[in-house]
């Protein structure tokens, strides 16, 4: 033997790096313990400092601040977290004696807190906390290695009691995550070992003795009964003795047998008269397997795993046990998929979602095979069409020679109406033009929306449709005379038009704008209003009896964003409200044609994100899961993104609330759009939250739920906060105003004129 071969055989080495399992928490801002951990780094066994401390604390704040990106700002709070404290006394350094490695960490609440934020939504806050407060068994660790390290990621578990009488052997590292600088090491100091590598704050307690009759109850129940056991071991003996005694402390057990993805739950708190593993082995006791052979045991194997189910290549090797092979056969891959299945079941077993016992298969060679895969069915499309929709033209208008209007005269006239806004787009219309008279009539059907409160928004834009038939009217000539609700017994007739001819009509510059006028939602940045814009558009308002608020200061705009973002929360997380504005949209140029209404999604501007958020957005199921998981804040996002490039946000209001004022409001409100027009200056609406505030302040919230109703009535009392709300006052309209460089990529359609118009003689 050489002389090195002699020195690597006398090699011994240290005591705790072949015996210590647990790590050793030091904090400098304590002197004894900063004078322990000097002595042990002058000792010359720490081989390595690991302080990221200061790159922890920004990914700290920049989870706690998600808007923000990596940066400045990022940097500046994460130094905020450390509160004046030295970063070298912040938190805690944990001493590996294994590895010989020093870590800096942060205090356990704020480590958690990070290590496990990208586990949410999938797993709530408070749905952590329920998790990490579980006393977790795992029984056996080859297989069940896998088990605890996922469940100690996942951080279902806050306490581990892992049992295994074995050491590593270098058979067992075809499934066991390991080195073969660990071979000989006891399989619980590896599985612990680990588990504190992944969260140092962990509690572990650990059965290198492996589970007997001795110590199986002490196992289960001390010093507090186990929420559940994963049950992992070759042993039969074990597995029927740990289920005999689980069942009488009432105690659920999770077995993944490493074939054919086989889970088995039995749910010994629920159903304390189980028959153990199902039934399978009979009356079969523990007692009975002792001394029994690996071979003598292979046809309760075949029973426990099922003569008819166990894979084909695993019963093939069960004829060769304790001849050719020395034991059944596990795979690495398998063992993996075991780990996820158990901490999967575990999770939701103890979040109350599920409930039963059985056995259940996720079985690749089944799930994944020559011949299975899916064919490749026609999905939703996440490309918006761009298709190029001719912009409706009002026809000329001819003058009139006498108050009985030729049905080409009034073609023009209804033309001009429709081409008002309605809320998405509904065209809530109907016109009958007879013996002089045009009535204008509400299609009900047309608007049974729940923002539609009392016909409000309904009424708003009929007040649009006769502002501009009005401002038609005076270019063919003709003055008109308006009767409004002149049926009381009969609401949907809203209003009554005849005409006149008359001299000298006064012929605003604003009706050739009524075929140009458009919602534009592009954002091209925050830009000013041109000068005088703002008083331009305040006088267009008024000069209806109507009020104009504009918002332009960057605080108030922010706020407003927040403020509409939340009130969009509000409408895509109810059932009805989200039914309602996913029925608006019309995704495909076909189906915008075909209908002529709703909203064109073309015009929404979105690039191709927003677009699959949208997608998204649209499945009620998956709104129903943000709701349930408290979550929804990215539903914010595009009103936020809206009012960041908005130059001004505004308020069109009239004195009262009847239905004669909200028509009003529809007046001032298109005056207000064309004048922005006419100035070149982009226009959106943005007006859900206006009208859900009138069904929350007049209508005592009807058809919202009560944490709806108390939502926007915080969001009301925001709002007034930003905008002068007056008491007894309608809000007509909220919109986003901006200068931008293009008109909107399409236009909205109308319903043909023949739709909606009837002429008798």
């Amino acid at each position: 033997m050489t002389k090195l071969a002699e020195r690597l055989a006398t090699f011994d080495s240290p005591a705790d790096e072949t015996s210590a399992w647990r790590p050793r928490l030091f904090r400098l801002s304590d002197p004894q313990d900063a004078a322990q951990l000097e002595a042990l780094v002058d000792s010359g066994r720490v081989r390595s400092v690991h302080d990221t401390i200061v790159a922890q604390l920004e990914d700290l704040a920049r989870i706690r601040n998600p808007w923000l990106k990596k940066g400045p700002r990022i940097v500046e709070l994460g130094r905020e977290l450390l509160g004046g404290v030295p970063a070298a006394e912040y938190g805690n350094w944990v001493y590996y004696a294994w590895s010989g490695c020093l870590v800096h960490v942060m205090p356990a609440d704020e480590f958690r807190e990070l290590r496990a934020d990208r586990n949410r939504n999938k797993i709530t806050r408070t749905e952590q906390d329920r998790l990490e407060s579980l006393h977790v068994g795992v029984v056996g660790l080859s297989v069940g290695q896998a088990t605890a390290l996922t469940l100690a990621m996942e951080g279902v578990g806050g306490t581990f009691r892992i049992a295994d009488f074995d050491h590593l052997d270098l058979s067992n590292l075809n499934r066991l995550r390991a080195g073969v600088h660990e071979i000989g090491v006891p399989k619980v100091y590896i599985t612990a070992r680990e588990i504190f590598e992944i969260n140092p704050y962990a509690k572990v307690e650990i059965y290198p003795e492996g589970i007997n009759g001795d110590n199986v109850d002490a196992f289960l129940t001390q010093p507090v009964p186990l929420d559940f056991v994963a049950e992992e071991c070759d042993d039969l003996l074990v597995k029927l003795l740990l289920r005999e005694r689980a069942r009488a402390h009432r105690v659920p057990v999770i077995m993944e047998t490493s074939d054919r993805g086989m889970v088995d739950i039995e749910r010994f708190d629920l159903e304390p008269d189980r028959p153990l593993l199902h039934g399978l082995v009979g009356d079969v006791k523990a007692e009975d397997l002792r001394g029994l052979s690996t071979f003598d045991k292979v046809p309760i194997v075949l029973r426990l795993i099922g003569a008819q189910t166990i894979s084909k290549r695993l019963a093939a090797s069960m004829l060769d046990v304790e001849s050719s092979l020395a034991s059944w056969p596990q795979l690495a891959s398998s063992v993996a998929l075991g780990g996820a299945a158990v901490t999967d079941v575990a999770r939701r077993m103890c979040l109350g979602q599920l409930q039963t016992s059985g056995r259940y298969y996720v079985d690749l060679d089944e799930i994944i095979h020559d011949g299975a895969q899916s064919r490749e069915q026609a999905g939703l499309s996440y490309d918006i069409e761009q298709t190029e929709v001719l912009p409706e033209v009002a026809p000329a208008l001819a003058p009139a020679e006498g108050a009985q209007l030729d049905d080409a005269q009034v073609r023009a006239l209804v033309a001009h109406g429709l081409l008002a806004p309605s809320g998405g787009n509904c065209q809530p219309w109907r016109f009958v033009y007879s013996e002089g008279t045009l009535r204008c009539i509400h299609d009900v059907e047309r608007s049974r929306s729940l923002l539609d409160y009392a016909h409000t928004a309904s009424y708003l834009s009929f007040g649009a449709v006769v502002e501009n038939i009005e401002l038609a009217a005076a270019g063919m000539g003709l003055e008109v005379s308006l009767e409004l609700f002149p049926r009381p017994e009969d609401p949907t007739e809203v209003c009554w038009l005849r005409f006149a001819p008359a001299k000298g009509l006064e012929v605003s510059d604003l009706a050739a704008l009524v075929d140009k006028r458009t919602t534009n939602r592009r954002r091209d940045g925050r830009r000013p209003l041109p000068d005088g814009a703002a008083k331009a558009l305040m006088q267009s308002a008024a000069d209806v009896g109507g009020r104009l608020q504009l918002r332009t200061e960057d605080a108030d705009l922010d706020a407003l964003g927040i403020i509409l973002g939340r009130g969009e929360k509000v409408r895509l997380l109810s059932a009805t409200m989200h039914r309602e504005m996913m029925d608006e949209i019309r995704w495909s140029a076909r189906e915008t044609e075909q209908t002529r209404d709703g909203v064109d999604v073309a015009t929404l501007e979105m690039n191709r994100a927003d677009f699959a958020g949208l997608r998204l957005i649209s499945n009620w199921p998956l709104m129903e899961v943000v709701e349930k998981l408290e979550g929804g804040t990215g539903l914010l996002r595009p009103s936020i993104k809206a009012v960041e490039a908005a130059s001004a946000v505004g308020l069109v209001t009239v004195p009262g609330t009847t239905p004669a004022d909200y028509f009003a409001a529809g007046r001032a409100m298109q005056r207000v759009w064309l004048t922005a027009t006419k100035l070149g200056i982009a226009f959106q609406p943005m007006s859900a939250l206006a009208y859900l505030f009138a069904r929350v302040l007049r209508g005592g919230g009807e058809g919202l739920r009560p944490s709806e109703v108390e939502e926007l009535q915080r969001l009301h009392q925001d709002f007034g906060e930003v905008f002068e709300c007056v008491d007894g006052h309608a809000y007509g309209m909220i919109f986003r105003l901006a200068v931008v460089d293009a008109p909107p990529t399409v236009r909205s359609l109308r319903r043909e004129l023949d739709d909606v118009l009837t002429i008798t003689r």
